[in-house]
């Protein structure tokens, strides 16, 4: 069987490592990627990636993505691994380089679904969690701290199909399982993501300080809480994630959210693991922060009061239009224990 031609746009940390993989594999890998430096970087050096099982640098064929105008093959599966505020863009600019049967898998944050389909259609279109703790702080060289874990799965039968026939190749650069309701596993990674990614990069710490803080903990549990019960209300499913074994006991409203957010401490933490969040704005970037909490708040409108998460999107936003700072005097807002702040921007 020929090999796929496959396309990762967005060869960030996650895309990246992913791209790194697939290609060490001997996958037929092209990555597009807008940050020139990390490009030009790449291309002459290879990628580093330093992880718990060493060191490696990998030669990759990665392009600007300006240079997606230039000749290549039509892809069988394209990879979408850029923010998901990007989402619409990238699916427009690489609608017409996929292949008529190819396959689009996209391993972003928050629910990007609809938007994927809206361009390549539903039957065309796959679903997937990622987690993996890994940080891009300079161009070509990626920290992983963790494996990558992926869950794939579609939303029709064809879709699912789909999922089924790419999940061997993406097999041989991650950890996959193909699940059977896609959506719900991306709304459970919502509730993780809710509770640690801004809350922490407000505080402007790694993320095993931030959670040190008095009351920390606690808060993070109450901003999941109140992503879990939106999703409920939305009639999605507690489902289990990250590839762990988990007694049914803890798929309940009650006690899932701590499940969640200790997977993560316990097996995508060490000591100086940054948030997505926290290294965009250390990088001077925008970050995902209303399609993570602030698709929370707007989800939940009219079925869940969501406070904590109300207060996190005010914060962020405000940090980034650059009237108020991160760090940990942030703390005593967070939890409510100052005036209400309004967002400024």
């Amino acid at each position: 069987m020929a090999r796929l031609k496959i396309a990762v746009v967005g060869a960030g940390a996650n895309g990246g490592a992913l791209a790194a993989s697939l290609t060490a594999a001997g996958e037929d890998v092209i990555c597009f990627d807008p940050w020139v430096d990390h490009v030009a970087y790449v291309r002459h050096n290879g990628l580093r990636v330093e992880s718990t099982e060493g060191r490696t640098v990998t030669p990759l064929d990665i392009r600007h993505v300006c240079q997606v105008a230039e000749p290549h093959p039509l892809f069988d599966l394209l990879i979408i691994g850029v923010k998901a505020y990007d989402t619409r863009w990238v699916c427009e600019l690489m609608r017409l380089h996929l292949a008529d049967d190819g396959t689009v898998v996209a391993i972003q944050n928050g629910i990007t679904l609809e938007t994927v389909a809206d361009v390549f259609g539903d039957d065309r279109s796959v679903g997937a969690v990622i987690e993996v703790a890994a940080n891009l702080m300079v161009p070509g060289h990626i920290v992983q701290e963790a494996p990558i874990w992926l869950a794939v799965g579609g939303e029709t039968p064809a879709s699912q199909r789909r999922a089924e026939a790419v999940a061997p190749v993406l097999r041989t650069g991650a950890t996959v399982e193909v699940v059977d309701d896609i959506r719900s596993a991306k709304w459970m990674k919502l509730v993780a993501n809710a509770c640690e990614l801004v809350p922490s990069a407000i505080l402007d710490l790694p993320l095993a300080d931030a959670i040190r803080q008095p009351g920390m903990y606690d808060f993070m549990l109450e901003a999941g809480q109140e992503a879990l019960d939106t999703a409920l209300a939305r009639g999605q499913q507690i489902v289990p994630i990250f590839g762990l074994d988990v007694d049914p006991a803890v798929l309940t409203r009650d006690r899932y959210v701590r499940h969640l957010l200790d997977a993560v401490l316990d097996g995508y933490t060490s000591p100086t693991t940054l948030t997505t969040v926290l290294q965009d704005w250390r990088k001077g970037r925008r970050a995902e922060i209303e399609d993570l909490n602030g698709l929370v708040v707007s989800a939940a409108e009219g079925l869940v009061a969501t406070p904590a998460n109300e207060r996190i999107l005010r914060l962020a936003l405000n940090i980034e239009a650059g009237v108020a700072q991160s760090g940990v005097a942030n703390m005593a807002a967070l939890a409510g224990h100052e005036r209400d702040v309004q967002y400024a921007g």
